[in-house]
């Protein structure tokens, strides 16, 4: 389901009464990469070096002290569209032009990150009412790794200190059931952003793990609690 047929679903859903797993607030919440980035830093759960920039000579300022390269990000997206990376400052005054010539007003507020030299992958875990059942590695030769874009989904096992880690972003944004995007920079584990409406057909398809029924289970017990 598209992230705006499933907020306008939940706020349905909610304001009849009718129980759902992740609430407008969380959805509306992991979409919005500022707020989730904002909260996360709040709790002092580590993420890439981030800057928010509101005009083009901000994000040049702020870009010199990240360092490049770096990436742009919209606000809001998914499945890594949208999404550019910086070499030098030439180049990231071309994405901001780009950026600022946009009709969409939320591309004119600049989310700029590190670049992380990522080792060929990196971690889409799986949050389910507070337990981490499943995860995958998405492997790519290309610096992005959404399977949406070619990324090859491969089972993962995680480390304790992961499955801590997508514990504590998951309790932080108030999910149900989110997907939670981890990158390794070296012998740290970051957190790169949250999902609030996770897909996980290859999660399924490479792992076996029956997802939805774990789902589906663990939210009835949450509700009958």
């Amino acid at each position: 389901m598209s992230f705006y047929r499933a907020l306008a679903s939940t706020i349905i859903f909610e304001e009849l009464g009718i129980p759902v797993i992740n609430s407008y607030e969380v959805i509306f919440g992991c979409e919005d990469k500022l707020y989730t980035s904002a909260k996360l830093e709040a709790s002092r759960i580590p993420i890439p070096r981030t800057a928010i920039a509101m005009s083009k000579e901000a994000a040049l300022k702020a870009a010199e002290e990240l360092g490049y390269p770096l990436v742009v990000k919209p606000i809001y997206g998914s499945w890594g569209r949208m999404i550019c990376r910086a070499l030098d400052q030439e180049s990231l005054e071309e994405i901001l032009e780009l950026r600022e010539n946009m009709q969409s007003p939320h591309f004119k507020i600049h989310y700029l990150q590190e670049y992380v030299e990522k080792p060929g992958r990196d971690i889409r875990a799986y949050y389910i009412w507070g337990d981490v059942p499943v995860a995958i590695y998405r492997v790519s030769s290309r610096w992005k790794t959404n399977t949406a874009l070619g990324g090859r989904a491969v089972k993962a096992d995680l480390t304790p200190e992961q499955v801590e880690l997508v514990k504590r972003a998951g309790e932080v944004m108030g999910g149900g059931v989110l997907g939670v995007d981890l990158v390794e920079k070296g012998d740290q584990n970051l957190v790169l952003e949250l999902n609030g409406i996770p897909q996980y057909k290859n999660v399924v398809r490479v792992t076996g793990y029956d997802l939805s029924r774990k789902i589906i289970e663990s939210t009835i017990q949450y509700y009958k609690r």
